[in-house]
């Protein structure tokens, strides 16, 4: 008997009741579900339930085992805090996307199956959408319409993977796939995709920041934490993975130091510790899996605090870069303080969250003998700092003073951060409950040593020294930063002109002569013959013909369609009869 209902089906059935309800009603509906949803996971046991039986296969909608139970803890609980956030907004519109979102990535979570994961998986594409364009800016509008394009393709990668993989194996079941055929490979890249793995990562950078002030938050939390999640469940272990991660971790952080927009910067910094988790899926131990899974839950609860934090300056000043902002911590000191647990948390301060987490992957990058990652991932950890602990924090509310006096956020955005700050706190200071959610036991990491404690501290010292002697230099241009999303506008831009141009006119130029022209020959000869005769002995020898065809009988519009369609059916039938003539013995 079924013990439970699959928490997607809170969310996607509980959005489209928000429309009738209105003020207070509306505003404890939206806290309910997710508390209804997480009090739904405390009730699950490990088992495989909700199967259906679909044209002779099984779809799942519930298989639920430690991996995708630590997973749907935390998009609920992000969920929650994420829907306080946003309690203050009016339009619905983004009340419904943001639920039919985190249904759908619970449900990518929950399915057992690639027909159930690919529906979820296409979802949570088209709601997360509408979180960016219902921000009305023309830049939001552009960057939703690039993000889509770019999710589309993506999820053909992995359609076209699953459909080879069925026929491979006859069958539709989620789980590890052997890393070498094409259907791997294709299914790979659908998922790295949404990873934001570079060069498929400026979809990232280039959306999130144009999003709505409580999109953002929600956008932060599920898309590249369910393409985690796939990874670990079904390419653990797979070598590029490592690389990949690592070279991601990097490039955030190169392009988060040089961002100006606030956004931006932790929407870079988000592609960079994702790479953490990507590079700890394909170191494949124990460690490294507890490592990405537990990365991930922290990663989602800190990265939804800064994103908060930075949304609220956004929302009180009207104000996103570097440049414009400054001395604003004289009137919202709060904010300042949850936004530095965040950034202490996501920096690996000790007893903050980042400390008992991103130390698992660094760790097990070690015991793998990967000397080159760990240097990467260890000096990526110091960049984080820089630009989120102390580039941010200190041009946005201290530095220059931009003269800007604004008020604390709504107690509602004030509440969320606080919850999330909370929990920061709380996983960092007593890891061992993390710890005991964990998929791949024995969990025996201990991250309150001598050394780490130490080695820490002195790479977050040296690091904020460095910041204060060059902070002048630091502050940044008010210019756009361009990744890999110049490839894509100029290569935008010359996919536009060739269909245009080239294509374009290659095709009127055939609509013209195949479809009118040549098709009306017989037609036209038809009419009058021996006119036609003379006319065409006129045009050999040289001669003007105008005057003659002005007196020629003109042909109907209808006739011609006839006549191209009879020529067309005749050309058909003659490469029809070519091609099997010799397959029926004939010369």
């Amino acid at each position: 008997m079924t013990e439970w209902i699959p928490p997607a089906i809170i969310f996607i059935v509980g959005a489209f009741l928000i429309p009738f309800l209105k003020g207070r009603v509306k505003q404890i509906y939206m806290l309910l579900l997710p508390v209804l949803a997480f009090i739904d996971l405390l009730s699950m046991s490990y088992s495989t339930q909700w199967v259906y039986n679909f044209l002779g296969y099984e779809v799942i909608f519930g298989r639920v085992d430690k991996l995708s139970m630590i997973f749907g803890y935390v998009f609920v609980i992000m969920a929650f805090a994420g829907f306080l956030y946003a309690l203050h907004v009016k339009d619905d519109l983004q009340h419904i996307a943001a639920f039919l979102y985190a249904g759908s990535a619970l449900g990518v979570v929950f399915a057992g199956d690639y027909f159930s994961l690919f529906v979820f998986w296409e979802i949570m594409a088209v709601s997360s959408l509408f979180l960016i364009w219902c921000r009305g800016t023309k830049d939001a509008i552009g960057a939703g319409f690039r993000y889509i394009m770019v999710h589309i393709t993506g999820g053909l990668f992995l359609l076209g993977g699953i459909v080879i993989h069925f026929i491979n194996t006859g069958s539709i079941e989620f789980g590890p796939i052997e890393y070498g055929g094409l259907d791997s490979y294709l299914i790979l890249i659908g998922f790295i995709i949404n990873a934001a793995v570079p060069p498929f990562s400026a979809w990232l950078s280039d959306a999130y920041p144009e999003a709505t002030v409580t999109g953002t938050v929600f956008l932060s939390a599920f898309t590249t934490k369910t393409a985690v999640y796939v990874l670990i469940r079904a390419f653990p272990g797979v070598d590029i993975l490592i690389w990949l991660g690592a070279v991601m971790a990097v490039y955030g952080v190169i392009f988060a130091v040089i961002s100006n927009d606030i956004r931006r910067m932790l929407a870079y910094s988000l592609i960079s510790q994702v790479g953490y988790m990507v590079a700890g899926v394909g170191m494949g131990t124990a460690l490294a899996l507890n490592g990405a899974s537990a990365h991930a839950f922290s990663h989602i609860i800190y990265k939804g605090l800064l994103f908060m934090g930075a949304g609220a300056v956004l929302y009180m000043t009207g104000k996103s870069k570097l440049t414009e902002l400054g001395g604003i911590y004289r009137t919202m000191p709060i904010t300042l303080v949850l936004y530095m647990i965040g950034a202490f948390s996501i920096s690996a301060f000790p007893l903050f969250s980042g400390f008992v987490t991103k130390s698992m992957i660094i760790s097990a990058s070690a015991e793998n003998h990967l000397p080159l990652v760990w240097l990467m991932l260890t000096l990526t950890s110091a960049g984080t700092f820089l630009y989120t602990g102390l580039r941010l924090p200190y041009f946005t509310f201290f530095g220059r003073d931009s003269g800007i006096r604004v008020k604390e956020p709504p107690v509602n955005m004030l509440l969320a951060m606080g919850l999330l700050a909370s929990l920061c706190i709380f996983i960092g200071a007593y890891p061992a409950v993390l710890y005991s959610l964990l998929p791949y036991p024995p969990v025996d990491f201990v991250p309150y040593t001598v050394e780490h404690v130490i080695g820490t501290m002195q790479i977050v010292l040296f690091t904020a020294l460095g910041f204060f002697l060059l902070r002048k230099h630091l502050k940044g241009e008010p210019y756009i930063v361009l990744d890999t999303d110049w490839f894509y506008r100029k290569g935008g831009r010359l996919f536009s002109w060739i269909i245009f141009n080239p294509v374009a006119g290659f095709g009127k130029l055939t609509e013209k002569w195949f479809f009118f022209k040549i098709p009306g020959v017989p037609l036209w000869f038809s009419r009058n013959p021996l006119a036609a005769i003379d006319i065409m002995y006129d045009m050999i020898r040289g001669r003007d013909t105008a005057e003659k065809m002005k007196r020629f009988p003109k042909i109907p519009m209808r006739l011609q369609v006839v006549s191209s369609t009879a020529i067309l059916a005749l050309i058909f039938f003659l490469v029809v009869i070519l091609i099997y003539l010799p397959r029926w013995g004939l010369p």
